[in-house]
């Protein structure tokens, strides 16, 4: 299935109560807060997109991101949601998404939304530790959150989550427990995002004080892959892992763990972690391992780094590695000389 050119537009902090501890997202999206795009501004994005990103893509849909879009006055959500109508009518986009606070929704509201054309609702989860969620100044309960999908499932509306990690006062076991509980609710879709010291939050006051220490890189990969892999153990399409690099995110960012490849880097620890038990699995002797072509930065890593673990530990003693343009992303095979399969994992 080709994956769906999703049309964004952005608006950060509108519909929000307040804002969070970790949350600056003009930072993150580099637009000011409180500005609304015009429906000219988004007739004329979307011909663009079409005209030039759809080729190779999937469904066209267009993304109000940030702030909380069921929190706008219903007027504001009217003249942004009525600016699409004539690209749904017309049959060029099949489908617009937003994303919005669990807390701001209820059955009138959904059935607005549904009513002008929106198929999926991604909610800012963010965690299900209501300690966590109150440290956050989120505003909202665990149990929102949960009610939130179980009214969109109801009402025949995609659900998508989004999930934050690192957040103060958050343990390990306690986020794996949350992605298990939301993984097992069969979202559409996941997001799973380390938290940053941005400098315009309130975050970064603790980060000066000595009262709040983000998690390390290497931490914060190996925790987003653990989630990545529950969710996808439930079918669910992790779509973004880690913020995407913007000049103004660039500019703002304190400390954390940020790295413009980073989802890149929870696919490959994620991939090594599989190769790993697959091989010391598949005894020893020669044998042949095949990866498909679409992950050889994957299984390479940064610098070719994670290969050369993989060498330095001996996993790869006796082992001849080869790239298949026709196996499928995720997919690993050991190989006999004599063409027997020792082990393989197809899972993603």
């Amino acid at each position: 299935m080709l994956p769906p050119l999703v049309i964004p537009f952005f608006i950060p902090h509108l519909g929000c109560p307040q804002r969070c501890v970790f949350c600056d997202q003009t930072a993150i999206t580099g637009r000011s807060a409180g500005v609304l795009p015009s429906a000219a501004e988004i007739g004329a994005t979307i011909l663009n997109y079409l005209g030039t990103k759809g080729a190779g893509r999937g469904e066209s849909q267009v993304a109000f991101y940030g702030g909380s879009f069921s929190g706008l006055p219903e007027e504001l959500q009217e003249q942004l949601l009525a600016a699409v109508a004539p690209f749904l009518g017309g049959g060029q986009v099949a489908g617009i998404r937003i994303s919005t606070r669990p807390d701001y929704l209820d059955q009138a509201r959904v059935d607005f939304l549904k009513s002008r054309g929106v198929t999926l609702v991604e909610l800012g989860v963010q965690s299900l530790d209501d300690n966590v969620l109150s440290r956050c100044d989120r505003g909202h309960s665990a149990a929102d959150s949960l009610q939130a999908i179980r009214l969109l499932r109801e009402s025949g509306l995609r659900v998508g989550v989004q999930v934050m990690v690192g957040l103060p006062g958050e343990t390990t076991g306690r986020i794996l427990d949350g992605a298990r509980t939301l993984a097992g609710l069969r979202p559409e879709v996941a997001r799973l995002y380390p938290a940053l010291v941005l400098r315009g939050s309130r975050l970064a006051m603790d980060f000066a004080a000595g009262l709040y220490r983000p998690l390390s890189l290497t931490k914060a990969v190996a925790l987003c892959a653990r989630l990545r892999e529950i969710f996808l153990a439930q079918g669910v399409r992790v779509v973004r892992m880690g913020l995407q690099e913007t000049g103004s995110l660039a500019s703002e960012f304190l400390a954390g763990p940020h790295h413009p490849a980073f989802g890149e880097m929870v696919l490959s620890w994620s991939l090594h972690r599989k190769l790993r038990k697959l091989l010391a699995g598949s005894g020893p002797g020669p044998r042949r391992l095949a990866i498909a072509a679409a992950d050889q930065s994957v299984f390479r890593g940064m610098g070719n780094s994670c290969m050369e673990t993989l060498r330095r530990k001996e996993f790869l003693k006796g082992v001849e590695v080869f790239f298949a343009a026709e196996q499928a992303r995720g997919e690993v095979e050991v190989i006999s000389l004599n063409g027997a399969s020792l082990g393989n994992d197809s899972r993603e």
